[in-house]
């Protein structure tokens, strides 16, 4: 594609069988994030959270990448010229999604078919969980052009890594594979390329299955637990257990009941039928 995309035409996405597909839609610059491509992906998100048909929402990227990053030339030259105002726009256009993203309504996956660099630590980090081919290229290269890596990035190889490693990453400015990222603990499992897909999709079926009012408040705990002392998360936990109750107190209820009175299922080897579940 030799053209400028529109904005509309940064992120594509399409909805199969309960699972939202989004894609980071500029292959031709190795889906780097720009301004733009920040805005139309806030929308995609808005547009798809409440919608009945999507159960999952799983994050790619067109082509041979992920996302390579911040556009450097659109993301930062282009705006550092607007002055402190354009900066801090563009700032929050970024961030604003992966803060949506990571407090989403849905389950969400991060499918890393390729490259995934520096600003595309954010919204891998916002996503629940995540997949990577085995030959994905993971790098926080900002130290290698004079920078630190910066809009969260260092932040979230100190929440995923260990310090040896968060430290390592970035201060070296080398590329681990999706095998490495595995093994260090920045991403849930490499898969050979051949057979991303396939996992993403198995996983996003048995989330299919499960409560969602109970998978997002598990999301929501898992994050806000994080940075609490154990009795400020126990205190959480407790009122969070209470609201999802009163939220959806038939669903606690008819898988109780489908255990201890149907004993058509054992909560230790999958979901209880929610189609059996009173609306």
């Amino acid at each position: 594609m030799t053209s400028e995309r529109s904005e509309e035409d940064t992120v594509a996405f399409d909805v199969v069988d309960g699972i939202a597909w989004v894609k980071f839609n500029r292959p031709e610059k190795r889906n780097c994030m720009s301004p733009k491509l920040n805005r139309q992906m806030m929308r995609v998100l808005h547009e798809l959270e409440f919608r009945d048909d999507v159960g999952v929402l799983v994050l790619t990227g067109e082509g041979t990448a992920w996302t390579a990053g911040m556009d450097l030339k659109e993301y930062f030259r282009e705006t550092e010229v607007l002055g402190l105002g354009g900066t801090r726009q563009a700032q929050s256009e970024s961030y604003g999604w992966w803060r949506r993203l990571r407090w989403y309504q849905k389950p969400t996956i991060a499918m890393v078919n390729g490259w995934c660099f520096g600003g595309g630590y954010g919204p891998l980090h916002s996503c629940d969980l995540a997949f990577a081919a085995e030959d994905a290229q993971f790098g926080l290269s900002e130290i290698n052009w004079g920078i630190l890596p910066g809009g969260g990035a260092t932040k979230v190889a100190t929440n995923l890594l260990n310090m040896r490693n968060a430290m390592y990453h970035a201060m070296m400015g080398e590329n681990i594979d999706g095998t490495t990222a595995a093994e260090w603990g920045l991403i849930n499992e490499a898969i050979p390329a051949d057979k991303l897909k396939e996992r993403v999709t198995a996983v996003a079926k048995v989330l299919l299955e499960k409560n969602p009012i109970a998978l997002k408040a598990t999301k929501d705990a898992v994050r806000r637990v994080m940075e609490m002392t154990y009795d400020n998360a126990e205190d959480y936990l407790i009122r969070a257990q209470e609201a999802a109750n009163f939220f959806d107190n038939t669903g606690r209820k008819e898988g109780i009941k489908q255990f201890i009175d149907d004993k058509t299922y054992k909560p230790g080897l999958g979901a209880y039928d929610k189609s059996k579940q009173e609306k």
